[in-house]
């Protein structure tokens, strides 16, 4: 079975030649997981702008672990 591969000249998701695909997979999985969003629209995303989603999803996840009451307070 092959994989699709996106990113290539069609304008969705960016370029992706050369990224490793259990990385894509990570980044895909962790954002899927936490903001439940489908397949296809974290694929859009730029790879920079998924990056930076998995980052912030990261920041809010220390903050409310390191909360007493697990309240989150921007």
């Amino acid at each position: 079975m092959r994989s699709q591969v996106y990113g290539r000249g069609d304008g969705i998701g960016g370029s992706l030649s050369g990224y490793p695909l259990d990385k894509l997979y990570e980044e895909v999985a962790f954002i899927a997981y936490y903001f439940h969003w489908p397949h296809h629209e974290i694929m859009q995303l730029e790879h920079r702008e998924r990056v930076k989603w998995c980052e912030q999803i990261s920041a809010i996840n220390r903050k409310v672990n390191e909360e007493p009451d697990n309240v989150f307070k921007l």
